[in-house]
């Protein structure tokens, strides 16, 4: 397995837009082949930001790469605008090769 995370610093202020936005867009994840479940995490908040992540369990880094390179990734892209303001920052990615 893989697990594809993005980390997100959003500034203080702006949870809501960003968590809504995550809630009602369409992420074109049904019916992707290799893709087993999807979360967006709430971290720890400051003064002036809260970190979120994105986490999705593959059966493969493989098949999240096949993914990145599809019409599905493109389209579920193309709905991600925030207001200005929101994003403290370019998401950070991390993958993971499961190992237990």
């Amino acid at each position: 397995m893989f697990i594809a995370m993005n980390r997100f610093r959003i500034a203080a202020g702006f949870e809501d837009g960003f968590e809504t936005l995550w809630r009602e867009r369409d992420s074109h994840l049904d019916g992707v082949p290799g893709v087993r479940e999807f979360r967006l995490l709430r971290g720890p908040s400051g003064d002036s930001e809260t970190l979120y992540a994105s986490h999705t369990v593959w059966e493969s880094r493989a098949a999240f790469e096949a993914w990145t390179e599809s019409d599905a990734f493109k389209k579920a892209h193309a709905q991600a605008r925030a207001p200005k303001g929101t994003y403290l920052g370019h998401p950070q990615f991390e993958g993971f090769e499961v190992v237990l």
